[in-house]
């Protein structure tokens, strides 16, 4: 699993109740990410095993108690039913439940937040949730470079899910949020040759409709684009 925010509660009807057992990778530990974890029921399960790993710096435990602990929250991820237990990645390949999964430092902001490059041997995803290249400067188009670290994750990508919070006009006066304009998602994608862009971290202001409009705006033929939608199930080419 890839973060833990609100929607990660929808996992158990798709697991149909049962117990949790695997790893859950956080990128930044922001509350939109964490705060679904200590409501997720399979993972709050006498027989769930839940493995939470999140960027290192410092002792993971202490650090994740900083988000789910009194007087915040009544309880201590480790207190939660199951067998939990929190703890670190740093930048690298790693082998997780089966995938190999890259972790890279990408920018954001005030929180030490990784990419991800999860792959099965067959198909591929990147998943930059939040993204702020703007903080390595303006780039071709004024919305940040198309970096190495962004690069060395969505290369020949079959998905690219990633951060497309604000539009164009919207961008220069949010710059400094931390996050990414859709039109910099868009750029990658074509830069690094991915198969679909998913574009996500919709502003939480934007109806459907407006998504929609959006989406319908990006797209030039040269790429496929879609919108993130919750409950949505996407197959991957094998």
């Amino acid at each position: 699993m890839l973060d833990g925010g609100t929607g990660l509660r929808r996992l158990t009807k798709l697991l149909g109740g049962a117990p949790f057992n695997g790893s859950i990778l956080i990128g930044h530990l922001h509350w939109d990410h964490t705060h679904g974890l200590p409501f997720f029921r399979s993972g709050d399960h006498p027989d769930a095993s839940v493995r939470v790993l999140i960027p290192e710096q410092g002792d993971a435990s202490e650090v994740m108690a900083r988000v789910c602990s009194p007087p915040h929250f009544p309880v201590r991820l480790e207190e939660l039913k199951g067998a939990w237990s929190v703890g670190s990645i740093d930048e690298g390949e790693h082998k997780i439940e089966g995938f190999t999964v890259t972790a890279v430092e990408i920018p954001h902001k005030a929180s030490r937040t990784f990419g991800f490059r999860v792959s099965d041997g067959q198909s591929s995803i990147a998943y930059l949730s939040d993204h702020a290249p703007i903080n390595l400067g303006p780039g071709p188009d004024g919305f940040g470079p198309y970096h190495d670290a962004a690069r060395t994750l969505c290369e020949g990508v079959d998905l690219m899910i990633h951060d497309s919070q604000y539009t164009v006009e919207e961008f220069p006066l949010r710059k400094d949020y931390g996050h990414s304009a859709i039109d910099y998602a868009v750029g990658l994608g074509k830069e690094c040759g991915v198969g679909t862009v998913l574009l996500y971290h919709h502003d939480p202001d934007r109806t459907d409709e407006q998504i929609d409009g959006i989406l319908a705006a990006s797209q030039n033929g040269s790429i496929r684009i879609e919108a993130a939608v919750e409950g949505s199930v996407i197959e991957l080419p094998r």
